[in-house]
């Protein structure tokens, strides 16, 4: 979005945070398609109020989530049903995962707030053998292709906008976690530090600003 100038930018600030949506939740649906039909055990890395959580204990027989931030993980088990088979801790990832194993596990929007290499492999060293790690993360902008996609994905953007608030200003929503740092790594600097820590992990750059990686452990 750096190709875009100033003022312009500005403007698409001003028009998305009258009509906000979670472009994190937009991949929600593509995650579960990575996943079996039915597992036994998922974590949830940076699990924010659950809304992931909750659709993994359709998919799971128990799902645990974890987040650093102790109100956002309160909130997380107020809106989970009591009959649901999620539970909540508030912990730092990567140190402070349980040990598993777990069948599942994903991490939305939460890697870049964390060590990379290191997350991985507490990552991989919690995955039961057959199991599926699913990652949605940000990366640095820098290169043509990151630029080009950021440039498509406005248009698309302002269209999921308009279209999830039926044209109409909406509220902001609250605030529900100060972790808001921006990324640090490129893309092509991911691709290379993760494929070293899990050989044949599948990185792709995604549009809305994002990029995905599946790896399965055998």
């Amino acid at each position: 979005m750096t190709l875009l100038p100033h003022r312009v930018l500005r403007a698409l600030d001003r028009f998305h945070a009258d009509r906000p949506w979670d472009h994190n939740a937009h991949f929600h649906r593509w995650i579960l398609r990575q996943l079996p039909g039915r597992v036994g055990s998922a974590l949830d890395v940076g699990c924010g109020s659950g809304d992931l959580a909750r659709l993994l204990a359709h998919r799971a027989e128990r799902v645990h989530g974890v987040d650093a931030d102790p109100a956002i993980t309160a909130r997380a088990r107020e809106l989970t049903p009591k009959a649901a088979p999620v539970t909540y801790t508030v912990a730092d990832a990567p140190g402070g995962l349980p040990d598993g194993p777990y069948d599942v596990i994903t991490c939305v929007a939460a890697l870049h707030h964390l060590p990379f290499a290191e997350s991985l492999r507490a990552f991989r060293d919690r995955l039961a053998p057959g199991g599926t790690l699913v990652i949605v993360g940000v990366a640095r902008e820098r290169t043509p292709a990151d630029h080009l996609l950021g440039v498509a994905s406005i248009p698309l953007n302002i269209g999921m906008a308009l279209l999830k608030n039926r044209g109409r200003p909406a509220p902001r929503p609250v605030a529900m976690t100060a972790r808001t740092s921006p990324a640090d790594m490129t893309f092509p600097e991911i691709v290379r530090e993760a494929r070293a820590v899990l050989p044949g992990a599948r990185p792709r750059r995604r549009l809305f600003w994002r990029y995905t990686l599946v790896w399965h452990r055998r």
